[in-house]
């Protein structure tokens, strides 16, 4: 359970106010809608904000155990995730180029860059997916002229046209606010798999969020479930993101 412990920083961001609502779903789907103007909603779709705090409360299922850990976030859009786990035991920086952390439990830390956290969600992210993924958002570039609209009961299906032997991406896309409902990664011939479901979300100040969401990471060997509520967000502030490892702390690698 150690090395996903480590990667909850993959999944911390998001994010609610003093305010905040959930919303229901009307399930309000236009037959005769295009894939052009679904993309185009969505994008539209995306927050504008520059800062946030919340608390992260993160239970991670791994074969037949399980853990449930409450983690202080703070984030400044497309720059820095910050975290701090276990009575500040544990800390983790992410930004568009590294991913540091260190650990007090076993004077123990990491520095490195994104083929960590790829390796453990069996997809190739950068930041920028990071963020898309904790937002409700695509994980990748939606281009209309490579997506067919499949039928689907509650949702915008997004489907490849052409199956692509590296990597394949499904979108289902909600009718109401469109945000992602869910979304899959997978590569076939890796066997890798990722999948992102968008329970519920919540509206905060004019940005709606996720509320509730689950991640499932499949691989050959194990799959991991992480379930995440995103809750006492505060948007706005002016933020510091302090991190120094600790002198004497020994190097590892969770490859």
């Amino acid at each position: 359970m150690k090395k996903p412990i480590y990667l909850l920083a993959l999944i911390a961001v998001v994010f609610s106010c003093k305010s905040t609502k959930v919303l229901k779903d009307k399930n309000a789907l236009e037959s005769r809608i295009s894939v052009n103007k679904i993309i185009k909603n969505h994008k539209k779709a995306q927050q504008d904000f520059n800062t946030l705090q919340a608390k992260l409360k993160v239970v991670i299922t791994k074969e037949d155990r399980s853990e449930s850990h409450t983690l202080s976030l703070r984030m400044s859009k497309d720059n820095t995730i910050w975290i701090n786990a276990f009575l500040n035991m544990v800390r983790v920086k992410i930004t568009p180029d590294r991913v540091v952390f260190y650990n007090k439990l076993d004077n123990t830390y990491f520095d490195g860059k994104y083929a960590l956290i790829n390796s453990f969600l069996g997809t190739d992210l950068k930041f920028k997916n990071l963020q898309n993924l904790l937002l409700g958002q695509a994980l990748f570039e939606i281009e209309p002229s490579r997506f067919n609209k499949t039928p689907h009961a509650n949702s915008y299906m997004l489907t490849p046209k052409q199956s692509n032997e590296l990597i394949e991406n499904v979108y289902l896309i909600n009718p109401n606010h469109f945000k992602i409902d869910s979304q899959q990664s997978s590569q076939s011939t890796m066997r890798n798999r990722l999948d992102i479901k968008y329970l519920s979300y919540q509206k905060v100040d004019k940005l709606i969020i996720p509320e509730k969401m689950t991640i499932i990471i499949t691989n050959l060997e194990t799959q991991t479930t992480l379930n995440l509520n995103l809750k006492s967000v505060v948007l706005g502030q002016s933020l510091r993101f302090p991190f120094t490892i600790p002198k004497g702390y020994k190097a590892i690698d969770l490859k």
